[in-house]
């Protein structure tokens, strides 16, 4: 299941997505996740026609990106299963004090298919943005608030390393994971409190492993002099391409569909 996270992971390919500006991608990411709780009904057709239509224009193999999925599904069962009988409304099935109701039914559903075309949405923009180039489109776009003192460099970079160590704490979990089963660890068998209890002897290294690399990671900053967003300048500065601003423009149509489709026809 450890390979199965796509979050922070980069697929590299030659396709109009990966051409793009990070920053269109990123407030494209935006309005998408937006776009879903827009939606009523109707309107996740379009969100889905979008998505796919996306995926295909990314070039990043849809099994890939779907793996992602494998990773949350306790979160997604957990999700719906409390907004089928937890929702109030008509009554369709009812047992002690547990019940189903039509709107409970549809609500799971809706919740169901929001986290996962946030997932493979996120995923989009990992997938085919560097890291790199993620720290330099938050930055750019969230430059204004430095006028109110806040620090838009470092949160950049914070998220950027985050995103960086995700797949490689990953792998180093799993590295551990096999080293202690090839010790005699047993990480299957048992209740829930014995299989947490086995975890101990991979998370005690793991954290190790991490402290150790954040700090080899601080001391080559300090010794490349790194001081901050001040002063500093990039090697590729972002530039805005035609291409771009049909992106931001069909974008826009899509956010502005999607309004149209909850607000005026109720969809």
């Amino acid at each position: 299941m450890l390979k199965d996270i796509t979050i922070g992971q980069y697929y590299p390919a030659d396709s109009l997505i990966h051409k793009l500006d990070p920053r269109v991608k990123f407030v494209g990411t935006l309005i998408y996740i937006i776009s879903l709780f827009v939606f009523h009904t109707w309107g996740y057709v379009l969100g889905t026609v979008f998505l796919f239509a996306v995926i295909h224009l990314s070039k990043v193999p849809f099994s890939f990106m779907v793996r992602g999925l494998k990773a949350i599904w306790v979160l997604l069962i957990f999700t719906m299963v409390l907004n089928l009988f937890l929702t109030q409304g008509t009554v369709i099935w009812q047992f002690g004090i547990l019940h189903i109701t039509r709107e409970g039914i549809s609500t799971a559903a809706k919740m169901g298919i929001r986290l996962v075309y946030l997932i493979i949405g996120c995923s989009i923009m990992t997938l085919t943005t560097t890291p790199n180039k993620l720290t330099d489109a938050m930055e750019s776009l969230f430059r204004p608030l430095r006028k109110v003192h806040v620090p838009v460099h470092e949160i950049a970079m914070m998220m950027s390393i985050a995103l960086r160590f995700i797949p490689i704490l990953m792998e180093e979990t799993d590295k551990i994971k096999k080293a202690q089963m090839a010790r005699g660890a047993d990480f299957e068998s048992g209740n829930v409190i014995q299989r947490v209890k086995a975890m101990v002897p991979i998370l005690v290294p793991l954290f190790v492993s991490a402290f150790r690399r954040a700090n080899d990671l601080a001391l080559a900053m300090e010794a490349r002099c790194y001081h901050g967003g001040d002063g500093r300048t990039q090697m590729r500065p972002l530039v805005y391409q035609s291409r771009d601003y049909a992106a931001y423009a069909v974008l826009f149509v899509y956010l502005a569909a999607a309004i149209v489709l909850r607000a005026v026809l109720h969809w």
